[in-house]
């Protein structure tokens, strides 16, 4: 027989059919919403169809009650399919079984079968995609390889997760969309303004370009806010590039602010931190340096403590003007 005509097993053996009732659920399964329009839509064509695709299995051997060896069948894949077959009332339905996969594997395909589907929430998706990466220990690169995605795709799904819980069940519960979610997120730092602008578009029925109209509105309103420099900070901005020899910008916010100072190459950069240092050397010297003997010297504002009297003031001597004075006449 040629070479390449070879059959060559796989993991997927072969086709069994298997009772419904002895497959179990799979405890990794990352989908947590199913809709039941779509599995009652779905059983109505496998009443008619049968189950096109089978479903991915794990044979598990278990003991039995009353002694011996019991096999069972842990789902990997096709729970949409497992729960749609049992509304249609089938007994009996395909599967593949994999066998030699570790509890990691099976993981990892549950959640990437579930990845592939077009109909999964965002936020199952996002909790999906966090699972990926923390029980594989892989970055946002490598999990978008691992689904076929980009790695923004996985980096802006993830993201989702920092919206309060209420927030995330309203986009599981479709009452607002995963567009509105990027204003949502771009007021984090702002949780009152998120709640208030998270309010109103579920009120309002607001789309999504309406709510991030608004959210702009709001940033661009706290950054000038915090941007309005004094004359003294523009002053203070003046002297340190005067000092620095390059640009120097002041930025400031609620809890303080930042120092930019720009530099435009490693020669630059060098210099700068030669100067600074220069003038942290130059201040440890002041500070350590002994006051010269000040004898006979009196400093202003300070009381003379001595027993010696006080000289008398030298008489004035009348000006010429006081000469004449009618004062100096007598009559």
């Amino acid at each position: 027989m040629n070479e390449e005509a070879r059959y060559i097993p796989t993991k997927y053996d072969s086709v069994f059919w298997i009772d419904v009732e002895r497959i179990q659920p799979n405890p990794c399964q990352p989908r947590k919403e199913f809709s039941e329009a779509g599995l009652n839509s779905l059983a109505e064509s496998i009443r008619q169809y049968g189950v096109l695709q089978p479903l991915v299995v794990s044979r598990i051997d278990v003991d039995k009650p009353d002694g011996g060896l019991e096999s069972v069948y842990e789902l990997i894949a096709g729970e949409r399919r497992l729960r749609a077959s049992r509304l249609a009332g089938l007994r009996q339905i395909p599967v593949v079984i994999r066998q030699g996969d570790t509890n990691l594997t099976k993981l990892e395909l549950a959640i990437i079968e579930n990845l592939q589907r077009e109909d999964l929430n965002a936020i199952d998706r996002a909790k999906a995609l966090q699972k990926l990466i923390d029980e594989f220990g892989i970055s946002h690169a490598e999990c978008a390889a691992k689904i076929g995605k980009s790695r923004e795709y996985v980096s802006n799904s993830l993201r989702l997760l920092s919206l309060p819980e209420h927030m995330q069940d309203a986009i599981v519960g479709r009452e607002i969309s995963e567009g509105h979610a990027r204003p949502l997120m771009a007021l984090n730092e702002r949780p009152e303004e998120r709640e208030t602008l998270f309010k109103e578009i579920i009120l309002r029925k607001l789309n999504v370009r309406a709510a991030e109209r608004i959210a702009r509105s709001i940033a661009q309103e706290r950054v000038h806010k915090y941007n309005r420099k004094s004359a003294d900070m523009v002053a203070l901005e003046k002297s340190l590039t005067e000092t620095l020899g390059t640009r120097v910008i002041i930025e400031t916010n609620a809890e303080g602010g930042c120092l930019r100072i720009d530099f435009f190459s490693p020669d630059d950069l060098q210099q700068l931190a030669d100067m600074l240092a220069a003038e942290r050397e130059n201040k440890k010297s002041d500070e350590n340096r002994p006051l010269p003997a000040q004898a006979g010297k009196t400093f202003p504002n300070t009381t003379q403590l001595s027993d010696d009297p006080v000289p008398k003031a030298a008489p004035e001597e009348p000006n010429e003007d006081g000469l004449y004075s009618v004062s100096n006449f007598t009559v």
